[in-house]
């Protein structure tokens, strides 16, 4: 059997191959060699960004790591398309397969993204006394997906970061001062001015108590069985809860020794003959 062999063609369709597919290959393997290197030096200005704003050191890693991924698969894209490669198809089957997995995991996601946010923009941080979502405590850790409360009772709450990162807060531990708010009631009858001083008194030597802004004492409301001063001190934040129960004491202790009634609601009856 004779076999004829053509070499002529053969080079002819090698050349063609090579003046066809040649300019991409060699296009692509530029782009990809390019490509690394601006990615390389991306991300070694998106570190120093991180460490220059203080990230937080367990959100560091993940950032890093999705902006290479994210970058390096649009890499590949690119130079995949450059080669001929038809990426229209694929494109879109990984468009519907996160898709899908959004979708199955949207309160993870929601969670994740408001870990991200709060890690982020630090709207506080651990040790700060916060009330959230109808939970009251000091921040023990921020994980990604949750933070971790412990409340004054010593119980452990748990709070899931997307509803934490876009409802309403309060931060305790922002201001180094706060302002400590009394109610006192007197009985109808008795000397107001007296009550005042005797409150005064207790402000002005308690050494916790800041002197500016200065505390007040007004009379506030005139309720159904007391009359009602309000009582307004400014004091640092760790010393609070400390002049608020202390200063109750002696105010109810005070007032005693003073002669000054301490009402309790009551209700006077009369009966008709």
């Amino acid at each position: 059997m004779d076999i004829n062999f053509n070499s002529s063609s053969l080079l002819d369709q090698f050349t063609e191959a090579v003046y066809t597919y040649g300019p991409k290959l060699l296009g692509g393997i530029l782009v990809w060699i390019i490509g690394g290197f601006i990615i390389k030096l991306f991300m070694g200005s998106f570190t120093k960004m991180l460490n220059k704003r203080n990230t937080d050191e367990s959100l560091k890693p993940f950032l890093i790591s999705l902006a290479g991924i994210l970058l390096k698969t649009m890499l590949v894209i690119s130079v995949l398309g450059m080669l001929g490669v038809e990426m229209t198809s694929f494109i879109a089957v990984l468009g519907a397969a996160g898709l899908a997995v959004g979708m199955a995991l949207s309160g993870t996601l929601q969670n994740f993204a408001g870990g991200v946010i709060i890690l982020l923009f630090k709207p506080f941080k651990v040790g700060d006394y916060i009330d959230a979502q109808g939970h009251a405590g000091i921040v023990k850790e921020i994980q990604i997906f949750n933070t971790i409360l412990l409340e004054l009772d010593n119980k452990t709450v748990i709070l899931p970061n997307g509803p934490l990162s876009t409802g309403s807060m309060v931060n305790y531990s922002t201001q180094p001062t706060r302002r400590v708010d009394f109610t006192f009631g007197i009985a109808y009858g008795d000397e107001v001015d007296k009550a005042r001083k005797v409150i005064f008194d207790l402000f002005k030597n308690d050494k916790r108590i800041l002197k500016d802004p200065a505390y007040f004492v007004g009379l506030s409301e005139m309720a159904d069985s007391s009359v009602n001063l309000a009582a307004r001190a400014w004091v640092k934040g760790e010393d609070y809860w400390d002049v608020y129960f202390d200063i109750n004491e002696k105010t109810y202790n005070a007032f005693n020794a003073e002669g000054i009634s301490i009402p309790f609601p009551q209700m006077d009856v009369h009966i008709q003959k």
